[in-house]
């Protein structure tokens, strides 16, 4: 005599469930963003807005990070985000680049205009 066994229903995939966000749009890698995050500052919030290239995306499921790369005043700057944190309000897509890598360290070695992508239209 067989039985079905319950559906198990890992406990920890329960609870990630319910701070997983809808609003998140679809990114990939070499797509130009911009994020609205807020920053605790003492007892005061501000919102900072940041601009640049996913040069990563790592995915695992409520933990989906991506590294974003920009340049400011002549110096690469790369800072990772959690793409559901409570502190990211808005992502938005600025240009969709097309890419033929999965990560892409090496425009670290680059600068000025050799950084830049092509363009996708679609």
């Amino acid at each position: 005599m067989i039985r079905k066994a319950k559906q198990f229903i890992d406990p920890i995939k329960k609870i990630e469930k319910k701070y997983l966000k809808n609003n998140i749009p679809k990114i990939e890698v070499g797509d130009t963003i911009k994020i609205k995050k807020i920053i605790q500052e003492g007892s005061k919030e501000r919102i900072q807005i940041s601009e640049g290239v996913i040069i990563s995306k790592n995915n695992s499921q409520l933990n989906i990070t991506i590294t974003v790369r920009k340049i400011i005043q002549n110096i690469g700057v790369e800072r990772v985000y959690l793409l559901h944190s409570p502190q990211l309000i808005n992502i938005d897509v600025l240009k969709r680049s097309k890419v033929r890598k999965s990560k892409l360290y090496y425009l670290r070695n680059r600068s000025g205009k050799a950084t830049r992508l092509k363009q996708k239209f679609n």
